[in-house]
């Protein structure tokens, strides 16, 4: 049985891709120039319902797994959205999980007040689209490499105190709260720890609003932590940090190949529709053998994309050990996406580079794909590793 072919899950599609047609493709042009999202737009998801979804009821979010977070961001680039929206919206989905972790193990440890206070306070007001959440990890003299962080916290009685600097950040300048890597011991991956810390704390500053490619509607900042003291019931795991995010790494992966793919999908339906009513010398664009061409191509690198990254959603979902296939299914969507931004771009010509035409936005936005979540050349050595090569 397919499990994208279920009635919830074609329901689930028809929602998101109805709320993405109604609040988010009609404002596209507005969040590209203020450079964010508004925060109604986060209210409004998660009064659909979409913003919980792939985080238990019991944490205030909507139920499902993998397999939905699939659906909605296909929706999301089929109804008229971008990655940026993707981005923006559900930063959430790479910030909460750790902190939801950390609660289920203090509920299993018998500290429930220590895991209602961390659920009350950092995740329901985010489900419930009244706080946005961020993640803090890259830091201006690394990126992938975040073993060798240099952000540190030091315990001090009942806080931990933490100096150093993020870039790159996603939803920070919007962020109520991050989850911040930071390092609590020695050198290298066993020294990291996860630690939420409100942005309103003293010594959290937002240095710099980053501009950028592609992506404008997310907005993106470096941060600044000079002393910055949070209770050190705020670690999520001490020295657990790197196990945390290596685990959920898996997630962040598929939902890069889905917004890969996607995209791809997006532009071939846009440029299909483009090159039956464009004429040239008397015909249809589509009418050249060149241009069909060009279109089967777009197609099957993004059918082949898709039926492999929904294969090991599926298989994730089922609870498999699926880390070199997850890290495999982004390479494969983010190629796919990448092709078929470039063709559609030039198949739509002049019009195609023209700033604020939709397969030009998409061309900009795709070329993250191969840099956040793990460079490519990054997630291809770490291939050969799990391959045992």
């Amino acid at each position: 049985m397919d499990p994208f072919g279920s009635p919830e899950r074609i329901a689930l599609a028809d929602t998101v891709r109805g709320f993405t047609q109604d609040h988010i493709a009609p404002h596209m042009d507005t969040w590209e120039q203020a450079g964010e999202i508004p925060l109604a737009l986060q209210r409004a998801a998660a009064a659909t319902g979409i913003l919980g979804v792939g985080f238990p009821e019991d944490v205030g979010g909507s139920g499902g797994d993998t397999v939905d977070m699939t659906v909605i961001i296909e929706q999301i680039l089929a109804g008229g959205g971008t990655g940026g929206v993707v981005a923006a919206m559900l930063t959430h989905g790479i910030a909460t999980p750790h902190i939801v972790d950390e609660a289920r193990r203090r509920r299993a440890a018998g500290d429930r007040v220590g895991a209602d206070r961390l659920l009350d306070r950092f995740v329901r007001p985010v489900l419930a689209g009244t706080a946005v959440a961020s993640l803090a990890v890259t830091e201006p003299d690394g990126g992938s490499d975040v073993a060798n962080l240099r952000t540190r916290a030091v315990r001090d009685g009942d806080e931990v105190v933490i100096t150093g600097a993020k870039t790159y950040i996603t939803s920070a300048t919007r962020a109520d709260h991050v989850v911040l890597a930071a390092r609590t011991g020695e050198a290298g991956a066993a020294g990291v720890s996860l630690i939420v810390v409100p942005t309103d704390t003293p010594g959290f500053t937002v240095a710099r609003r980053l501009d950028k490619m592609g992506w404008r509607c997310s907005d993106t900042a470096e941060l600044s932590l000079t002393d910055v003291r949070v209770p050190a019931d705020n670690v999520l795991g001490f020295e657990q940090g790197f196990a945390s995010l290596a685990r959920h790494f898996v997630t962040e992966r598929l939902t890069l190949a889905v917004t890969g793919y996607a995209t791809g999908q997006r532009c071939l339906d846009l440029t299909t529709e483009w090159t039956r009513d464009r004429t040239t010398f008397g015909k249809p664009l589509a009418s050249r053998q060149v241009v069909r061409h060009t279109l089967a191509e777009m197609h099957r690198q993004v059918d082949v994309a898709r039926v492999y990254a929904r294969d090991v959603a599926a298989r994730h979902a089922a609870g498999e050990e699926v880390t070199l296939r997850a890290l495999l299914a982004k390479q494969t969507g983010v190629a796919a996406g990448e092709f078929a931004a470039d063709r559609a771009v030039q198949l739509f010509g002049g019009a195609g580079y023209m700033t604020g035409t939709e397969v030009e936005r998409h061309y900009r936005d795709v070329r993250i794909l191969g840099i956040g979540g793990g460079a490519t050349e990054v997630m291809t050595d770490l291939a050969t590793r799990l391959m045992g090569l």
